[in-house]
């Protein structure tokens, strides 16, 4: 097969990539590099399989020719991070929704089968947990520049589905909880590179809010082979899916067995929210997904537990 990543020079981009190779298909990547990293795929860039495009997907013509070229489209290029989500509104709101719509027109034209990547995010603050794909968004007030991201990412799933019942584009939406594992960085706001930073650096690792706050976290490795494998399921056509790990931790849990596995002796620091983001930054306490459905279509079960995850991201920090 010929498959397309969009934002393939980013954490799970790069690592999509690699699995296809290793399965001997034909992988094209486009990335404009504004969060991904050329380092992500510089170890692909000699196979004969693998061939990449350092443009934006807004760039239709070129955008096109790859989706003409491609058999499968996994669409990843969006805005992510809460600290880039809250300091740039605008592109977040144009990357995910434009982009979006450029890959969706364009596969349309042939009939490509699309991956739209989405998040747990669309959530919100619901409270009905743990979260089912039927289950309501409770977005915030606009007011609130985080929800903006949410809510982009709700548009893009409504357009997927909009494109699968009107046109009956082959299309599949994942909303994905903290998705974690070598090569993804701090820099955006993501904890765990974050915290295992800090502590291999001996600086306090820094906890927003009271700590108490609970996510679940997957690795990289378990999310990349239910993508393939769903990709590959014909019933999961226009559905939306969760894809994650449904075992819970508080941030300050996560801190101290990160400082543990690290041999850190860091401190831990509580951090309010207006001092990391924004005055009047809202978070979740608790973001833990229903993943009976994805069992249900693949037998998805994941296989790396939080310590394995958390050894994971610090020894290949440690390597870097």
């Amino acid at each position: 097969m010929k498959i397309l990543i969009t934002g393939g020079a980013g954490f799970i981009g790069s690592h999509l990539a690699e699995h296809f190779i290793r399965q001997e298909h034909r992988v094209f990547v486009i990335d404009d590099l504004s969060t991904g990293e050329f380092e992500n795929i510089v170890h692909l860039k000699s196979h004969p399989q693998f061939h990449y495009v350092i443009d934006s997907i807004m760039n239709v013509p070129v955008t096109a020719e790859l989706v003409d070229r491609a058999d499968m489209i996994f669409h990843l290029a969006a805005a992510v991070g809460v600290k880039l989500i809250v300091e740039s509104p605008v592109r977040t709101i144009e990357t995910n929704i434009r982009g979006t719509e450029i890959i969706l027109e364009q596969a349309n034209k042939k009939h490509k089968p699309v991956i739209i990547f989405s998040t747990s995010e669309v959530y919100g603050k619901s409270e009905n947990v743990p979260f089912s794909e039927t289950s309501d968004l409770v977005l915030g007030p606009t007011t609130k520049g985080r929800w903006s991201y949410a809510c982009s990412k709700a548009i893009d799933e409504f357009l997927a589905l909009a494109y699968r019942r009107e046109k009956g584009l082959p299309v599949i939406v994942v909303r994905l909880f903290n998705t974690v594992g070598p090569r993804q960085t701090g820099r955006y706001g993501m904890v765990l590179p974050t915290f295992a930073g800090q502590a291999l650096r001996g600086d306090p690792i820094t906890v927003f809010g009271d700590g108490t706050q609970t996510r679940c976290f997957a690795h990289v490795s378990d999310i990349v082979s239910a993508l393939d494998r769903l990709c590959q399921t014909e019933s999961a056509l226009g559905e939306v899916f969760n894809i994650g790990n449904d075992e819970e931790i508080s941030m300050l849990e996560l801190a101290h067995k990160v400082k543990e596995i690290a041999g850190s002796s860091s401190e831990i620091a509580l951090i309010p929210y207006e001092e990391a983001y924004e005055a009047g930054f809202e978070d979740m306490p608790r973001r833990v997904p229903d993943l009976s459905k994805i069992k249900s279509a693949i037998n998805y079960r994941p296989k790396m537990s939080i310590d394995d995850i958390v050894t994971s991201v610090v020894d290949s920090l440690r390597e870097e």
